[in-house]
């Protein structure tokens, strides 16, 4: 069985209370981070972007409402009542944004070479790479699609860099994240897995090797919350 088929089953179960949790175990920075990855986004002006394993939309519509000039934002991803969720949310845009959402896979993106000026991810990046066998092809995929020079901005957990404070947040993952979103939705899997991927994760310094091995030419990473978390770009 792909390694892709259990997290199939586990997203497409998630959306119940999905945005709530991640506000409530992020102490709402979650929001402020992905806005900080529109910014990251918008910096070279693209005139397209795609949100790859957009969810229930928040990069996708953060970049739209930022956006001073007229740009196309898709956001794509394989789990379609997020899909429908997302679309929800950017009927308040209707008619005074180009925002659009499809279902696809990371795997094989349904764009020609070089089709966008920026790809965003925002908390999806730990499932297309971490122990996933298909990771070199996701980010081919990407390096594939972004035009010369386009940026790709991740937003993603981390490792601190202090070891009291990686320990303190591998504690709150496995304690307080986990029990906490396995109570509010339900969902036992799904956040025994977000809270073991998150702790088990790759250092900012292991993210930039690893798009730098998959042709990106420049890497920078910013951490958020001590190193809880990061913004990488990479540019190709």
């Amino acid at each position: 069985m792909s390694p892709k088929v259990p997290l199939h089953h586990i997203f497409t179960a998630v959306p119940r209370r999905y945005d709530l949790i991640n506000h409530v175990v992020t102490w709402g920075l979650d929001w402020w981070w992905r806005r900080r990855a529109a910014e990251e986004c918008l910096g070279s002006q693209p005139a397209r972007v795609l949100d790859l394993g957009c969810g229930t939309g928040d990069l996708a519509l953060n970049i739209a409402r930022l956006a001073e000039n007229d740009i196309a934002v898709l956001g794509l991803d394989y789990s379609r009542p997020m899909l429908e969720i997302a679309a929800g949310k950017a009927r308040t845009l209707a008619g005074r944004k180009n925002i659009s959402f499809i279902h696809g896979d990371a795997a094989s993106l349904p764009f020609p070479d070089g089709y966008f000026d920026c790809v965003g991810i925002s908390f999806a990046f730990r499932n297309l790479t971490y122990r996933n066998p298909l990771a070199p092809r996701h980010l081919a995929e990407v390096w594939r699609v972004l035009a010369s020079d386009g940026r790709y901005v991740i937003v993603e957990s981390s490792q601190p860099k202090s070891k009291l404070i990686r320990r303190l947040f591998h504690l709150y993952l496995r304690w307080f994240v986990y029990h906490l979103g396995y109570w509010l939705s339900g969902n036992k899997r799904a956040y025994h897995y977000l809270a073991e991927s998150a702790a088990r994760f790759y250092t900012a310094e292991e993210v930039e090797a690893m798009l730098l091995r998959a042709g990106f030419r420049e890497v920078h990473s910013h951490p958020l919350l001590f190193g809880a978390a990061a913004i990488h770009v990479a540019i190709k």
